[in-house]
């Protein structure tokens, strides 16, 4: 059974379409990321699914069955427009926003607690919100989005104000999550942390999908065009036929990116023509030169 489906969703502002028939599946107990520009539609997909936009078109589906208004008690969200109580402290707001949810407080008491160790934030709980850095803020947003221990938890942007370090801290959450059993849906600008988590990713650009399946698979579709040369000796290495794209020059490397339809065996001729060829070999790329080509295209 799949924790999320979205079949044919669309939604428009005003004649601008936001999302444009979408679908997406998402399988339970998996990392799923939503990846894409700036007004790419993402945020607006994340609200369709919690329920606070209806879509124009198309349908939503929560473990197999049509959403309603029930399923949030099995869903965290993380939204992108963030907004706490200044005044409030924030176990007294955590406290609130857990029994809102539907949740006995001596259950939100003890999710909090552990939440806030796993974090690292446990010696905060007691101070106003006023007085925590943007980081610690974004700590008690993610701990409200798991105050209920959701099944699916949606995360927009979830990295925002997070130093390397406590990035670190939130991936080692979410992959413990996984690991449990829990599905996780995010969007992120971080292409470092989404090539290291999800399992699946989809891209979209305009509203609608343009690239979708898992991290290896779309480094093996995007693979084989650039290639990494050590060589010995004066190295001019010239552009047989146009093959070569670009190059980026190393002491003693260079990289090179080659045309699709160009024959890289022909390429190593015209190289080692020219001097001692040490290593010739593929470089696989990177999330975010696939994303910069696709969404660049």
């Amino acid at each position: 059974m799949r924790a999320l489906e979205l079949k044919s969703v669309r939604k428009s502002y005003d004649g601008v379409v936001a999302v444009d028939n979408l679908s997406l599946a998402i399988s339970r107990g998996s990392i799923y990321g939503l990846l894409g520009p700036n007004g790419a539609g993402k945020t607006t997909a994340l609200r369709i699914i919690v329920g606070i936009l209806m879509p124009d078109e198309g349908a939503v589906r929560i473990f197999g069955e049509p959403f309603e208004r029930r399923h949030l008690k099995t869903i965290g969200y993380l939204p992108e427009e963030r907004g706490l109580y200044r005044k409030a402290k924030v176990v007294e707001l955590l406290l609130y926003l857990g029994e809102l949810k539907g949740v006995p407080r001596t259950t939100v008491q003890g999710r909090i607690v552990e939440l806030a160790e796993r974090l690292g934030i446990g010696a905060a709980l007691t101070r106003r919100i006023e007085e925590l850095s943007k980081g610690m803020e974004q700590k008690i947003h993610l701990i409200a989005a798991m105050i209920n221990d959701p099944q699916l938890l949606i995360l927009d942007e979830p990295f925002t104000g997070l130093d390397p370090l406590n990035s670190a801290l939130v991936v080692e959450l979410l992959v413990e999550l996984k690991r449990v059993g829990r599905t996780i849906l995010f969007s992120s600008h971080r292409m470092d942390r989404v090539e290291k988590l999800c399992d699946e990713i989809c891209l979209i650009n305009r509203g609608t999908s343009v690239l979708e399946g898992t991290v290896p698979e779309l480094k093996a579709r995007f693979g084989g065009r650039r290639v990494r040369v050590v060589y010995r000796g004066e190295a001019p290495f010239p552009n047989h036929n146009g093959s070569i794209e670009s190059r980026t020059n190393g002491a003693d490397t260079v990289e090179l990116r080659i045309r699709p339809d160009a024959d890289a065996q022909e390429v190593l001729r015209t190289l080692a023509a020219s001097a001692t060829i040490i290593s010739y070999e593929t470089v696989e790329p990177s999330l975010e030169e696939i994303f910069i080509e696709v969404v660049g295209t």
